[in-house]
């Protein structure tokens, strides 16, 4: 659809507004959820978007994840003492740095197998078991979360975007099947896993202190079932507000994408910060697409829905369960992945 200018406007006002004020308001941080399905609510409206289709999307959508989110909340509380256990062990055996390096590793690599959800929902009950500060304990979230997202695009189960990928390639001449981005993201993923794996070995603890500030944040966070229903309330809204915003914007990203180059892409692609990633990928792929766009295309994709919550479902998730604010999220979040876009884009362009 053509915009106008003024809906243009309004348009990239409301994009800035979501950059910048959960950053730095604290009212919009402590209710982002709902400050985001104001902004979905509003994009659509200026889109002349509402349908009923939008809105039977806008409210089945969150169930999968919502009702995942639910359950795994009241099995944790059942089994939080195994898992405890099993932790504690693991840190006695091979050390705190080895047990969060691995965490990283392990849940990166089989997101794509146990869904990005289900592997989010393992790192941010795990996270609150090893004796980690506050800041220690939110970069090892966020380096998990850059491995889960990375990980979780190789096959259709993982999460979305490997969904739209597969479906939208499946024919001539690609003829994509279930392996094919492992074939040709595997090596890519595996490094950047790697990588991620090595920095979480690299936080810094303070063994003194530690131990004492994980038992405060763990009684804090105990298994009610209060908490585990308004979690998914939270999550589940929040997930509509996504779908809200995707949508709302989505002529501006189709007018905007359709005129840059594979190279100008990957970075506008940061945009996934904010916006699903399935979105931009059921835009921006198709079938006459080269192998080369479509390696830039996919990692620009995965890497920059780790920089802040909205982007990715495994941020989102680990951000409530753990009361993550937006500011820390991105302290953490966008030096980091800063430096994985540029480092990808130098591989890239030398390899391809």
């Amino acid at each position: 659809m053509e915009l106008s200018v003024l809906q243009n406007v309004l348009l990239y006002a409301l994009i800035l507004l979501v950059l910048v004020l959960p950053l730095s308001v604290h009212k919009v941080e402590e209710n982002l959820e709902a400050f985001l399905f104001c902004c979905g609510a509003f994009a659509v409206t200026v889109t002349n978007s509402w349908s009923w289709h939008l809105i039977k999307t806008a409210l089945e959508d969150p169930i999968t994840i919502t009702v995942a989110v639910f359950v795994a909340g009241l099995l944790f509380k059942f089994s939080h003492k195994l898992l405890k256990t099993v932790t504690h062990k693991t840190v006695a055996t091979i050390g705190l740095r080895a047990t969060m390096a691995l965490t990283v590793f392990l849940l990166g690599m089989t997101s794509s197998l146990i869904t990005a959800i289900i592997a989010a929902l393992i790192l941010s009950e795990v996270v609150l078991l090893l004796p980690l500060q506050r800041k220690a304990r939110i970069q090892l979230v966020v380096y998990c979360c850059y491995a889960i997202g990375m990980g979780a695009v190789l096959t259709s189960i993982g999460e979305p975007l490997g969904t739209i990928v597969l479906s939208k390639l499946k024919g001539e001449p690609y003829n994509a099947g279930f392996w094919f981005l492992v074939q040709h993201l595997g090596w890519y993923v595996l490094a950047g896993n790697v990588i991620l794996a090595a920095l979480a070995a690299r936080i810094k603890c303070n063994e003194q202190n530690e131990t004492k500030e994980a038992k405060k944040e763990t009684s804090v966070t105990e298994h009610s079932i209060k908490n585990i229903f308004v979690r998914a309330a939270k999550v589940y809204l929040f997930v509509m507000a996504l779908v809200m915003l995707g949508d709302g914007l989505k002529p501006l990203a189709e007018k905007t994408i359709s005129h840059l180059s594979a190279n100008a892409l990957y970075f506008i692609n940061m945009l996934s910060a904010i916006l699903d990633n399935a979105t931009l990928a059921a835009i921006e792929i198709t079938p006459d697409i080269s192998m080369r766009n479509l390696m830039f295309l996919l990692l620009s994709l995965i890497i920059s829905g780790g920089m802040l919550i909205p982007g990715n479902i495994p941020n989102i998730i680990c951000a409530s369960k753990l009361k993550i604010k937006s500011k820390e999220w991105a302290k953490a979040a966008l030096p980091l992945g800063a430096v994985l876009m540029v480092g990808y884009f130098i591989v890239l362009s030398i390899i391809l």
